[in-house]
């Protein structure tokens, strides 16, 4: 009889690590959506467009609390595969969101990450040039803002590529539409932007990137450790 009440006894034990495990990692999941979310959330860099402030490999956080509250949208824009060592490990919604701008104040010279205009499902990030209200024009590569030299030491100038990408060195005037900014990527020649499908919705930022916190040098397979910590500016 004593040995059926233990095997009774290790089977709720089992039972009850068994529940206690699962409910860990629903609400590990629930934390991870409402960080993601609301709070902060990791991006790769995956091309050159942001160069020399950000190279393709680094892992940078993105502040989602700079200019107010993402608030969720009832529908699914897609799924996010979170990968470990090559393998999938967790599959997240790609939920539509809006930003409610309630506090802090969109800036020139941010760098934001934000919903790509033309596919929602994508995030592109970029430096914000102009705000609403202004008349942004290039004139042979130099940036004017309402007619005024915008006197700014992030953009570089490393040629263009071909296929779609084209250097432009004069574009505008444009006034840029209320609750829209202008953004260009600090690789100029390089970076597929405003001056190409127009500005961006701020309702469509998803944020302000504020920190690298790792590298990875593909060229070389090997950790760029000086930039780890980095601050962007």
């Amino acid at each position: 009889m004593a040995k059926k009440e233990e095997r009774e006894e290790a089977k709720k034990r089992k039972r009850s690590v068994l529940r206690e495990t699962i409910e860990a990692i629903l609400i590990a999941f629930v934390l991870a959506m409402l960080i993601r979310t609301f709070v902060v959330q990791a991006f790769k860099i995956p091309s050159s467009s942001m160069e020399d402030t950000l190279l393709i490999g680094d892992h940078i956080l993105v502040s989602k609390l700079s200019y107010g509250l993402q608030v969720p949208k009832p529908h699914i824009l897609g799924w996010h595969v979170i990968r470990l060592v090559g393998l999938p490990v967790m599959v997240l919604p790609i939920v539509d969101s809006e930003l409610k701008p309630l506090w802090g104040e969109l800036q020139r010279g941010d760098v934001i990450v934000f919903r790509f205009p033309q596919d929602r499902t994508k995030d592109f990030i970029k430096r914000v040039v102009a705000l609403p209200g202004e008349t942004v024009e290039i004139k042979e590569g130099n940036i004017y803002i309402d007619g005024r030299p915008w006197k700014e030491n992030f953009g570089v100038h490393k040629g263009g590529v071909s296929g779609e990408m084209r250097v432009v060195d004069n574009f505008g005037p444009y006034m840029v539409p209320q609750g829209c900014v202008f953004v260009m990527g600090d690789n100029r020649d390089r970076s597929y932007d405003s001056r190409f499908w127009g500005c961006v919705n701020i309702e469509d930022i998803k944020g302000r990137a504020f920190m690298i916190y790792f590298s990875w040098d593909h060229e070389r397979d090997r950790i760029r450790f000086s930039r780890i910590g980095k601050y962007i500016r």
